[in-house]
């Protein structure tokens, strides 16, 4: 059950003051498969500020009481990095166009209560309330099968995505750094995006 957990939608003064835990709780849920990310709280609220700082982005939060257990963030692409929006122009799209959906985390305990599909409801309707945009995306690590700390029986997310009305664009890729755990340096990563119609 969810009842007890709020979702509250959060833009520019109100998210910033859950930038540090958002920062934090990033760090604990992407240092998992398939990310394994050896995080930093100072680059996390720094990236975390994109979100504060564009005007009609969103910062999702789910909060147990006043504990703040996951969160799910959305942005207009013409807002998002050079990695993010160069496949969109190279391909021909406008990033005007496309709202991007960031990343969401859920600590571990509150995960297969439908909150998942609700970030994914809230941060549509955030962009469907700000703006024309054509698209809806986002993007996902690639891992090889065979990656030596794949856990054994692990379920990506696929198929959750298909059910939401995402569909992959192999086409569409791009390479983000960050440092593994038990990586010394900082490595590219491959990317892939996915791509729903709004008027899905």
């Amino acid at each position: 059950m969810t009842d007890h957990i709020r979702l509250r939608p959060t833009t520019g003064d109100e998210a910033q003051r859950y930038i540090p835990e958002l920062a934090r709780l990033r760090i604990t849920v992407f240092r998992d498969f398939p990310y394994l990310y050896d995080g930093d709280l100072s680059y996390e609220e720094k990236y975390l500020r994109t979100y504060v700082e564009s005007p009609d982005s969103v910062i999702v939060v789910a909060l147990d009481g006043e504990r703040c257990v996951g969160a799910s963030t959305a942005v207009p692409l013409k807002h998002e990095t050079e990695e993010f929006k160069r496949p969109f122009v190279a391909a021909g799209y406008d990033p005007d166009d496309v709202f991007y959906l960031g990343e969401s985390v859920l600590l571990s305990q509150y995960r297969g209560r439908g909150l998942g599909v609700r970030f994914f409801e809230e941060r549509e309707a955030h962009a469907r309330k700000v703006g024309d945009f054509a698209i809806m995306a986002f993007c996902a690590v690639e891992r090889p099968e065979d990656h030596p700390m794949r856990p054994g029986g692990y379920q990506d997310l696929a198929q959750f995505w298909r059910n939401r009305g995402y569909t992959q664009h192999p086409e569409l890729r791009t390479t983000y750094k960050w440092r593994d755990v038990g990586e010394a340096e900082a490595t590219d990563k491959p990317m892939v995006f996915w791509l729903k119609q709004s008027n899905q």
